[in-house]
């Protein structure tokens, strides 16, 4: 009798459609969610975005099997204005689901990866970063700012406050991202969300994917050295 060959594993992906832009993101796989104008734009940039999040799972200690055999649609959602502003603003149905004390482990671990990722892309960057067509688009320094002034107003979502630190404060950085993970793993196991609040897998996926937005926007748009 043939062995059974077992099929590689689908990535299950939920869909959140907006009139404009259309996000595709990984379920188990926070952070993992990029956006196009069609459905199967957004699956085909989520695809092509596997080798860069891969880095992020081996940085966390994960097997990331990557998207060879496709991806499994799971749910799909009607976006808003948010989708269409670019980000990733509805959650799905299964993110109501409880998370487990490994759960909660492995959405800090890819968190934490995150900021591994974009701290090193960040040091590896020139100051000045190419601007688009138009001389459109932030700088290495005021994406960093960016992104610490969302963590911060993120903070209420989890249940915390936390202030803003100077960027090139290491210590200061430190506390606050600290701060951040223990306010998503609190929020795993509470028995009850914030007011207004995120549950505590859009939370780790919302997060993520804003760190890995920008860290991948740093490392496409920075300057070669000169010489």
């Amino acid at each position: 009798m043939a062995a059974r060959v077992r099929r590689p594993e689908r990535p299950t992906v939920y869909v959140e459609a907006g009139r404009q832009k259309v996000f595709a993101c990984a379920l188990d796989w926070p952070g993992w969610c990029r956006a196009a104008k069609t459905e199967e734009g957004a699956l085909e940039t989520l695809a092509a975005a596997a080798p860069r999040y891969a880095v992020v799972a081996a940085q966390a200690g994960l097997a990331f099997p990557g998207p060879s055999a496709g991806f499994e649609i799971v749910e799909r959602v009607r976006g808003s204005a948010m989708t269409d502003f670019g980000v990733p603003g509805e959650a799905a149905s299964t993110d109501a689901r409880p998370v487990t004390r490994a759960e909660a482990d492995r959405l800090v671990a890819l968190l934490a990866a995150a900021w591994i990722v974009l701290d090193r892309v960040v040091s590896g960057a020139s100051a000045e970063l190419r601007k688009g067509p138009r001389g459109g688009g932030r700088d290495r320094d005021a994406i960093v700012d960016h992104v610490l002034a969302a963590e911060a107003a993120y903070g209420r979502k989890l249940r915390i406050r936390v202030r803003q630190p100077a960027r090139d404060d290491v210590a200061a950085v430190g506390a606050f991202r600290n701060a951040i993970k223990e306010g998503l793993r609190n929020l795993c196991t509470s028995a009850s969300l914030p007011e207004k609040g995120w549950t505590p897998r859009y939370a780790a996926r919302r997060i993520t994917w804003h760190i890995l937005d920008h860290a991948w926007e740093i490392e496409d748009r920075s300057l070669p050295a000169p010489g």
